[in-house]
């Protein structure tokens, strides 16, 4: 696909296909000038005059692929809806204009090119000289439309023309290389490409080689027209998506064809595909159910009963729920006893990867079983205390309040009481600080209140509930109503996973010298990314897709923070990418800064890239500078690590999401290295591995340089399949990308190296049609497991989790999907 750079060539000068000639007259051009003047189809037989330069009319051909390609020219955003496009046009006109008049510096507003100003601002002085406007003071709305119907013409012609007069400035109908070169920063800039930018008289150079060869100083339109022939390979990919999404609905297993059994079809498939989740979801249910009516029928035969009625049932039966989630929920954060039991066999029945979501569902029974006791204690079983008739107060809960009637103040005033009110404020503002909009600073507090909004704040509240656990056995040991110690179960549910959470810290504390690492290398990227190289400690092992923590003394004694690991298991160093997004990172980014900033004899930025796939041997540490002290603990289990058990491999990275995959990447690059690729496919594991890394700034692409060129170098039977995706470059087809596109194809097919990424590895513009990514997937790997990993925000998880849903019962293809979210 993409990452082989496919035919690029076939669009080059040098190989130009003529396509077969209408009505040939015998004493036209002649033969040397006939395979040239191909064109296009003119709307009219007569003579075109532009600035004065007269353009004769050329032959005309029966409509060929490359003309059909050129059809995805556009000028306004939306394909395929630009016909009705003019009334959303003349509403942004009437917002932008002043008296009527729109002015240069808002079309780009108006025709949906806001973000490319300068482009726009070229293109309106372009359309104003095709209609010989007048526009130094505006435009109309009626002018406006004939611009709007210059934009959407359905004549091919006219809208290569329009990027023709665009290139062409003055008008002599020839493109100078340094008009070339002025339309690549055009571009550039509008798509963000700083360094194209900055090598754009290269690639104007690199056009002008091509398609000047006789070296005239100028290329004609028809040669403009013979670059645009490698746009046609997404018409081409067009057709092939729809032809595989026919032969995959040819696919679909009889059960899903009758809309009953695939309804129920479905049902079967979501258990099976959730049953793990099924199960320990129905077992804690069902645990809790049995504790409250445990509970509750205990207290329905005690006298307690007698006075507070069902209320003291409800209220204790949910005091019992909430005891055994206290104790439960630190089970799930227990990183390293998990990690371990990953690899036995209960990871075939329990979802190790949905810990966290685990974490969170039992944090929400604590707060319903709170709640629930809470509010019955106080609205009824404390009036009913309180009002309850002497003696019978007496009769039955004398003996339980010393013989002495309690008031409301001296139930709130009490021990259980006072130590109720706290661990309630406490878990309230812990659990208020770990929601989505504080724990991602998405709110934004007044000062000195944004202290509260961040990962600090919900890091640092957390570890208030040592004080509430605390507090809850205390609660629990000066009940009113129960007075044997051995009844006092409180302690009992907390005591085994308090200890179990606290010895897993207390070692980790212990063992901090064992991961004492020295830093090898540090390199910063472009995106804010740190990029550290650390010496791997004694013992420490782990697989690819498992993350560590880190933590810089330096900048915090306390805080830890989780990173996946970039380097394989094989290599003889550590590796992790951190992008700065936060107060920490950022902090540790400028430390790594500051220390490098002495050295002037720093290594080549390209050698360093190049270490991310080979192990360091010539570190010298004399030459090393004072870098940051640097803790690391872990390895930590992650879903990633289990990529091995499925015969395909799809790895999804958005951003610094790439980083868990990389590790995978790595690996596999290590075993072609030591064996064949025979030996690759015969053992156990992924046969294949598409990996598909979507980020929106090119320098993004210097991470994992190496890594790509590792790829190109020694994946001959192209296992690893890799497509960049660069979000910032407007789709194909797009005017504002047109040009780059051929400068991708043109260099790419001369010297193999993309102009974007600058590495082997082909960048495709906008974002991936992940319909498409699966219905490919489905057609080539049926009846095969495929692993579908995805790492990076949360914006993309429903949507690849649907199609893999989707395709699993449409296809014969299994897709599971896992996901890690930042």
């Amino acid at each position: 696909m993409g990452s082989n750079g496919g035919d690029s060539a076939k669009w080059m000068l040098e190989r130009v296909e003529i396509d077969r000639i209408n009505d040939v007259p015998i004493n036209e051009d002649p033969p040397e000038k006939r395979n040239v003047n191909i064109a296009f189809d003119r709307t009219n037989s007569g003579a075109k005059r532009r600035n004065g330069v007269v353009l004769q009319p050329r032959m005309g051909r029966i409509q060929s692929s490359a003309t059909r390609g050129l059809k995805s020219l556009r000028f306004l955003d939306g394909a395929g809806k630009e016909g009705d496009a003019w009334k959303p046009v003349e509403k942004r006109f009437n917002q932008n204009a002043v008296n009527g008049m729109l002015m240069r510096e808002k079309f780009g507003a108006v025709i949906g090119m806001a973000d490319s100003k300068e482009f726009a601002g070229e293109l309106f002085n372009t359309l104003a000289r095709r209609r010989q406007f007048d526009a130094s003071n505006g435009i109309t709305i009626d002018q406006m439309r004939m611009f709007w119907e210059d934009m959407t013409s359905q004549d091919i012609d006219s809208r290569l023309q329009i990027f023709f007069d665009m290139c062409d400035k003055n008008g002599d109908g020839k493109l100078s290389e340094d008009e070339v070169r002025e339309v690549l920063v055009l571009s550039a800039s509008a798509n963000q490409l700083n360094k194209l930018k900055q090598q754009a008289a290269v690639y104007a150079a690199l056009i002008m080689e091509e398609l000047d060869p006789d070296h005239q100083g100028y290329i004609d339109i028809w040669q403009l027209e013979t670059l645009l022939r490698g746009m046609v390979s997404s018409t081409d990919e067009t057709t092939k998506f729809r032809r595989t999404q026919t032969l995959t609905k040819t696919m679909i297993p009889k059960s899903y064809r009758n809309p009953i059994m695939k309804n129920l079809s479905k049902a079967v498939e979501l258990v099976h595909e959730n049953w793990k989740r099924i199960w320990v979801l129905g077992l804690w249910l069902t645990i809790n159910i049995i504790l409250f009516i445990f509970k509750f029928k205990q207290y329905r035969n005690k006298a307690a009963f007698q006075v507070m009625g069902y209320c003291v049932c409800v209220a204790k039966g949910a005091a019992e729920t909430l005891k055994f989630n206290m104790a439960l929920i630190l089970l799930p954060v227990c990183r390293r006893t998990l990690t371990k039991l990953r690899s036995t066999f209960l990871s075939i029945m329990v979802p190790f990867d949905d810990n966290i979501n685990f974490h969170k569902m039992v944090a929400a029974g604590i707060a319903t079983g709170t709640f629930l006791h809470v509010i019955v204690h106080v609205s009824c079983d404390f009036p009913r205390l309180i009002y309850c008739p002497r003696n019978k107060f007496m009769r039955y809960l004398g003996m339980d309040f010393n013989y002495k009637q309690p008031t409301y103040a001296d139930l709130v005033q009490s021990v259980p009481g006072v130590t109720g009110i706290i661990m309630i404020i406490l878990m309230a503002f812990a659990f208020t600080l770990a929601t989505h909009s504080f724990r991602r600073n998405v709110i934004k507090l007044p000062w000195p209140f944004h202290y509260l909004a961040g990962f600090n704040a919900f890091w640092y509240a957390h570890h208030l509930l040592v004080v509430v656990y605390v507090l809850l056995i205390i609660h629990g040991y000066f009940l009113f109503l129960t007075h044997e110690w051995y009844k006092k179960t409180t302690w009992m549910y907390v005591m085994v996973p308090i200890c179990l959470y606290a010895s897993e810290r207390t070692l980790t504390s212990i063992h901090d010298h064992n991961h004492h690492v020295n830093i090898i290398k540090a390199v910063i990227y472009t995106g804010n990314v740190l990029a550290l190289y650390m010496s791997k400690p004694p013992g420490f092992k782990y697989k690819s897709g498992m993350y560590l923590f880190v933590k810089c003394p330096d900048i915090s004694s306390f805080e830890w923070h989780p990173f996946s690991i970039t380097s394989a298991p094989g290599d003889d160093y550590l590796s992790v990418h951190i992008r700065a997004l936060g107060d920490w990172t950022t902090a540790l980014r400028e430390s790594f800064a500051k220390a490098c900033e002495p050295q002037s004899t720093r290594p080549a930025k390209g050698r360093l890239m190049r270490l991310e796939t080979k192990a360091v041997t010539d570190y010298d540490a004399s030459l090393s500078p004072a870098f940051p002290h640097i803790i690391i603990k872990g390895p930590y289990g992650a879903p990633a690590q289990n990529y091995k058990k499925y015969d395909i491999l799809l790895l999804i990275g958005l951003g610094i999401g790439a980083t868990p995959f990389i590790s995978i990447i790595k690996d596999l690059l290590n075993h072609m290295k030591q064996n064949s690729t025979q030996d690759l496919v015969d053992r156990k594991g992924p046969q294949r591995a598409y990996f598909y890394w979507v980020t929106r700034e090119q320098g993004s692409f210097d991470w994992f340089k190496g890594v790509m060129d590792d790829i190109a170098d020694h994946d001959q039977d192209h296992v690893i399949e890799m497509h960049n995706y660069l979000t910032s470059v407007y789709e194909e087809g797009d005017a504002r990308s047109a040009l780059i596109a051929m400068v991708q194809s043109l260099q790419h097919a001369k010297n193999g190296v993309d102009v974007v990424s600058e590495s082997r590895i082909r960048t495709h513009f906008a974002r991936p049609n992940w319909r498409k990514v699966f219905a490919q997937l489905a057609s080539t790997h049926a009846s095969s497991r495929i692993g579908v990993f995805y790492c990076g925000s949360a914006t993309l998880t429903l949507q690849l989790k649907k199609l893999c849903q989707e395709f699993s019962h449409n296809t014969t293809t299994r897709f599971q999907f896992h996901k890690e979210n930042f």
